[in-house]
């Protein structure tokens, strides 16, 4: 068996991450800081450590990344860095500020992007600093203290340590996906790893 981590997981599992870890190959440690979702582990990102060094093959962390502050950023993704076996890699999904800022840019900011099968309505501002229906709940692990650009995600990762970096945005999803190596893997191989 394969381990994935799934960081920020909230009350989801991997048959709601990817096709890639939604299979029999994967056992999948749920990671969150808010109890009330029930994780397997309850923590920070920032500071895994409950988990050994090499321990987990895979990270998957969907709209997590940006609920940190941009000096905590290079903490977790060291962390992650760390967790992952040598031939391990961490999927990134989060809200691709470039797409999102084309829609403030025509005054936007408040007109809906898109529906949201879980959350409802969501504009550029919800994208910008966090969906307000879920922060005025209560939910404030879900407020956004930065963001990122293809470009600034991939130059994070590659500051990490992280080898090899694959990066798609999907401007009207208003995010972007990034695949990140923690070893050196050729073209091709990355190439079938993005796509997966």
């Amino acid at each position: 068996m394969k381990i994935l981590l799934h960081i920020g997981c909230g009350i989801k599992d991997k048959t709601q991450t990817t096709l890639a870890f939604h299979n029999e190959e994967w056992d999948e440690i749920r990671y969150d800081i808010d109890p009330d979702v029930a994780p397997d582990i309850v923590g920070n990102m920032t500071d895994l450590i409950t988990l050994a060094p090499a321990s987990v093959d895979a990270i998957y962390a969907s709209n997590c990344l940006e609920t940190l502050y941009p000096h905590e950023v290079p903490q977790a993704l060291a962390e992650f860095r760390r967790v992952l076996t040598e031939d391990g890699f961490v999927v990134i999904n989060s809200p691709d500020l470039q797409a999102v800022c084309t829609l403030v840019a025509k005054g936007k900011v408040l007109d809906p992007a898109f529906v949201s099968p879980e959350n409802g309505l969501v504009t550029p501002f919800d994208l910008l600093f966090g969906h307000r229906p879920s922060l005025a709940e209560g939910n404030m692990f879900m407020a956004h203290r930065c963001g990122f650009t293809s470009q600034m995600l991939s130059g994070a990762l590659q500051a990490a340590g992280f080898s090899m970096v694959a990066s798609m945005v999907r401007p009207k999803h208003y995010d972007l996906w990034t695949v990140a190596s923690k070893s050196q893997r050729t073209e091709p191989e990355m190439r079938a790893l993005a796509s997966e």
